[in-house]
């Protein structure tokens, strides 16, 4: 593995991406993302996988749309 896998924390756990590598060796889709959890003294996963063309021009669009008031909502400190 050429490079060091680092967690994000998120309210949930923690996530990670999953390497090029990785995905073909577990037979899932290229950017998918693992979750991992603490459950009962152990670490579960889930496996997300990546999002779909149409999500993400929605997710751009609205971001388009919403752009001054998200900037609003950081200027008065969300």
């Amino acid at each position: 593995m050429s490079g060091l896998i680092v967690p994000q924390k998120t309210d949930l756990g923690w996530m990670v991406e999953i390497s090029a590598e990785m995905a073909h060796a577990l037979g899932i889709a290229e950017g998918s993302v693992a979750v991992l959890y603490g459950k009962e003294g152990n670490v579960g996963v889930e496996i997300l996988p990546p999002p779909s063309p149409e999500l993400l021009e929605e997710t751009h669009e609205t971001y388009a749309e919403l752009k001054e008031t998200f900037a609003e909502l950081k200027r008065l400190g969300d």
